[in-house]
């Protein structure tokens, strides 16, 4: 085996410590989401006897079908690093452990039916049901309030297409309907402005209670989808920029990696 990491290759011209590597690291990026329908790695470590002082030159990744924590449905992933120091022990055990904490460009693509999908996880749903803002109690006459059906329409220009419906858990429903910009703000948190209420499919003895929960429900979307909550152990994205593209949400950014997690 030794023999192999200091320089054996394949017909191919593959380095032998390169491709258990990948082997290694595929098995256990894998083992970080709950579902996954493709996870390709890619490490690069030439010649492999810089393998033995746990050096590598890159380490790339990309995953498509992906799910996190049960309920979190990302459409591709993908980050990339550039040298990295790993652990020589672990690799030899079949696991993949960092020496030191690293940086990674990171690419994460989200698909609109996966977002709609997340408003069913109960980590959203807590933050959507029996509600006892001041602002909401007002218009329900004391009564907790639920917001539900919650859909998402993704539109040009980082602009998303929200409707839904309030219960005032005194046997009125309210049809909620807004579109709204979203963007990044201290490069975790996905931020909801400038919310543009609808209130043609309204009806008219509902328009002006619809107005006010719409506000109330962009607001708590702003203060919703913080990174830092949806994280990996271990793992803490930052992003630079994201854009609407179709029905596909796109964030770019990187991937603060101090250790690989042992699962989702």
């Amino acid at each position: 085996m030794f023999g192999g990491l200091t320089g054996l290759t394949d017909p191919k011209g593959t380095d032998w410590g390169e491709r258990m590597l990948n082997t290694v690291a595929s098995q256990t990026i894998r083992h970080l989401f709950t579902q996954s329908e493709s996870v390709e790695v890619f490490v690069r470590c030439y010649p492999s006897s810089k393998l033995l002082q746990g050096s590598i030159d890159s380490f790339k990744m990309s995953g498509r079908g992906l799910v996190i924590r049960r309920d979190f449905a990302v459409e591709e992933m993908s980050f990339e690093t550039d040298a990295v120091a790993i652990d020589f022990g672990s690799v030899l055990s079949g696991k993949l452990s960092l020496k030191q904490s690293t940086q990674a460009i990171a690419q994460v693509i989200l698909s609109e039916v996966g977002i709609n999908q997340a408003f069913n996880a109960e980590l959203v749903k807590k933050r959507l049901l029996n509600l006892s803002l001041p602002a909401l109690t007002e218009l329900s006459g004391g009564n907790p309030v639920s917001f539900t059906e919650v859909q998402v329409q993704l539109l040009p220009e980082n602009r998303l297409q929200i409707s839904a419906k309030a219960d005032l858990n005194n046997g009125e429903i309210v049809p909620l309907s807004m579109t709204v910009t979203i963007g990044i703000e201290r490069r975790r948190r996905v931020s909801f402005k400038d919310p543009k209420i609808e209130l043609d499919g309204v009806p008219e003895a509902q328009k002006e209670v619809s107005q006010s929960l719409s506000v109330v429900l962009a607001e708590i979307l702003d203060n919703m989808v913080d990174l830092d909550r949806f994280d990996l152990d271990g793992v803490k994205m930052r992003l630079n920029r994201l854009e609407t593209e179709g029905q596909k949400l796109i964030f770019s950014g990187y991937a603060e990696i101090e250790r690989i997690p042992s699962s989702a």
